[in-house]
């Protein structure tokens, strides 16, 4: 099954509150799911790409077809303490609180030519049934804030002529805009930095794949 990726963006609506004796009422969130109904996304994973959007953020997704085995994409997805694995923009990844469990915190350092230093990151969701992972971004020296992203994987569904046994990855992510950016502006650049991921994903998992089949033989 062929690599492929799509990307969708979607910007949440910015209503205007009614002013009442001068004062202002924040705009509720919207709750928006960003995946396709092309996708095939199973029901029980649904819900956790549906996130709480601000007027001030914006929120995206990135799917990618995969030619290897769930377990096998998900053991370098898991990997909460080497996201520099496949994540290329990631120099070195330190483990500062915690074992792996949700809760545990890491301090990832960026390649240089980037507009940012650092990020301290928060393990939210490690699911290794549903093939579940989430985090936070909740501090360093970057321009992300109230960065969230949730990455899926199931089965992708069997070809016609018999093909199959690949993954879909599915990652989405609701961020803040930036002062002095706009919402097309941050969703381009996060999708270019996810797109990038999810293609070395791609290799990296397709390469394991490839070498435990000729192990088998």
């Amino acid at each position: 099954m062929p690599s492929s990726l799509q990307l969708q963006r979607i910007s949440p609506i910015n209503h205007t509150a009614p002013a009442a004796r001068m004062h202002h009422k924040q705009p509720k969130p919207t709750w928006v799911c960003p995946v396709s109904a092309e996708v095939s996304l199973p029901e029980s994973l649904l819900h956790h790409h549906t996130h709480a959007v601000a007027a001030n953020q914006c929120c995206s997704v990135a799917v990618r077809a995969i030619d290897a085995a769930v377990e096998t994409v998900w053991s370098v997805v898991r990997r909460f303490d080497k996201p520099q694995e496949y994540k290329k923009f990631l120099r070195s990844c330190h483990v500062i609180v915690g074992d792996g469990d949700v809760g545990t915190l890491r301090e990832v350092r960026v390649v240089s030519g980037l507009p940012a230093a650092s990020s301290t990151e928060r393990l939210e969701i490690l699911d290794d049934e549903e093939h579940v992972m989430s985090f936070s971004v909740v501090g360093g020296d970057h321009r992300l804030q109230n960065y969230r992203s949730v990455t899926t994987l199931h089965a992708a569904l069997p070809q016609s002529g018999g093909g199959g046994g690949g993954t879909v990855v599915v990652e989405s992510y609701v961020v803040d805009v930036p002062q002095d950016n706009t919402m097309e502006e941050t969703c381009a650049f996060v999708d270019t930095i996810v797109n990038c991921n999810l293609q070395s994903l791609a290799q990296i998992a397709e390469n394991l794949a490839k070498n435990n089949t000729k192990s088998s033989f």
